[in-house]
């Protein structure tokens, strides 16, 4: 049985283009569908960073 106390993210390549679009692409359209795609996924901006750093430790 899945254990559906653990959260299921998106895969880390999509969420580094979130990250890339929000804070590198210079176009505020694009900055804006890079944060909301993170917002929806996460719940805020504060748990996607949590959810790098944690993956960064797992290296």
């Amino acid at each position: 049985m899945l254990d559906s106390s653990k959260p299921e993210y998106p895969p880390l390549p999509l969420i580094q283009t979130w990250i890339w679009m929000m804070t590198q692409s210079g176009n505020p359209e694009i900055q804006e569908k890079g944060q909301s795609n993170l917002i929806a996924s996460f719940g805020s901006l504060a748990k996607a960073n949590e959810y790098l750093i944690e993956q960064d430790k797992n290296k």
